[in-house]
């Protein structure tokens, strides 16, 4: 991270990638990231049966025009290829250590999320070194910034310097 250009973070759902590794409930809940490292197979499964794994898995509430913009656009390759260059295969068993996040960093997590568990936002604290804050919302899901964006955006403005 760039501390000269980045002075306050704020993590939506997801936390420091070091986290990730520590518990088996989210390694099973990123059992896709694994998947998405298959060119063409990770992109065969998602729009099979008219996108039904895509639906499924990503809970998203605004499936039908997230589909609409991949299809018009063909973004569906870069957007798993920005799974692919940022969680490969052998960061999951590699040591390497990150550095800590130097920036004021407030981690949001909810507890309808199918994808994160709260740990993995909590355990963030341990990799920033400027001041740490932590919020939960009940009730989103994974996109909470879609489904609470009143929530979100007041934690936002109550937190982001003016």
């Amino acid at each position: 991270m760039s501390p000269g250009n980045v002075d306050h973070l704020v993590a939506l759902s997801v936390g420091h990638p070091s986290t990730f590794r520590r518990t088996m409930q989210q390694c099973q809940k990123s059992w896709v990231f694994g998947l998405f490292q298959f060119p063409g197979i990770a992109e065969r499964w998602l729009i099979e049966d008219n996108w039904a794994n895509f639906r499924a898995w990503s809970g998203h509430p605004d499936a039908v025009q997230v589909i609409a913009d991949l299809e018009a656009t063909g973004a569906l390759t870069p957007a798993l290829n920005w799974y692919r260059a940022n969680v490969p295969p052998e960061w999951w068993v590699s040591s390497v250590r990150l550095p800590l996040v130097q920036a004021a960093t407030m981690g949001v997590w909810s507890t309808g999320d199918f994808a994160l568990t709260e740990r993995q936002m909590t355990d963030s604290a341990e990799n920033v070194a400027g001041p740490w804050r932590y919020e939960r919302l009940d009730d989103p899901g994974h996109w909470l910034q879609l489904e609470a964006p009143d929530q979100v955006n007041a934690l936002l403005l109550d937190f982001l310097p003016r």
